[in-house]
């Protein structure tokens, strides 16, 4: 119930919003939660996975590129940022993104506006930035992986998810609903777990 109140508090704000917790905790749902409840709900929202996108690959789908800008690059593309421009952006697992592209999020975040690359100016954009991750960032930072002043930038609001070790007594709530999805999807009869299994 303290995190649903904080999730409320951080829609109602334009505030960055830093999502802490371990892989499967729900950060994305939160990060939606947080688009939803706000009043950008209507704008776009757009999650990047960003370990997904390969190094090389990651700025440009990010802050987009002019036509020849590179090899290949045969037309303008927009770029991530300018899709959710109005909206809100959700950088998943931040803590993995090279420092180079650090540096120009940085930029983002203390300028609101995005250099393309092969442009010659930068253009001002409107973009809630939401980040989540499960990794130790402070560790990254002594390490030298993560820019300390992108952290502090990122760090305004921050939202930690608790684990299902935090929070056991959700966990018969947890299995009642995906036996009922599982029911659903099998179009099988009533079943119920027994007050044994959910003990174990």
């Amino acid at each position: 119930q303290q995190l649903y109140k904080r999730i409320q508090t951080s829609a109602d704000s334009e505030y960055t919003v830093l999502i802490r917790g371990a892989s499967g905790t729900g950060k994305e749902l939160c990060a939606r939660a947080i688009h939803a409840l706000s009043k950008r709900a209507k704008k776009p929202f757009v999650m990047v996975n960003c370990p997904a996108i390969p190094e090389h690959l990651l700025e440009s789908e990010l802050f987009g590129y002019r036509k020849g800008a590179f090899t290949g690059a045969e037309r303008d593309h927009a770029g991530l940022f300018f899709q959710a421009n109005g909206g809100t952006i959700c950088l998943d697992e931040i803590g993995d993104i090279p420092v180079s592209v650090q540096t120009k999020l940085l930029r983002v975040l203390q300028e609101q506006e995005i250099k393309q690359l092969g442009a010659a100016t930068s253009t001002k954009i409107d973009v809630r930035i939401i980040a989540s991750t499960n990794a130790d960032l402070e560790s990254k930072i002594t390490a030298g992986e993560f820019r300390e002043d992108l952290y502090y930038r990122l760090e305004v609001l921050t939202l930690r998810m608790p684990s299902l070790s935090e929070i056991p007594e959700d966990i018969p709530l947890l299995a009642d609903h995906f036996l009922r999805k599982a029911r659903r999807e099998l179009d099988s009869g009533e079943k119920r777990f027994s007050p044994q299994a959910l003990e174990t």
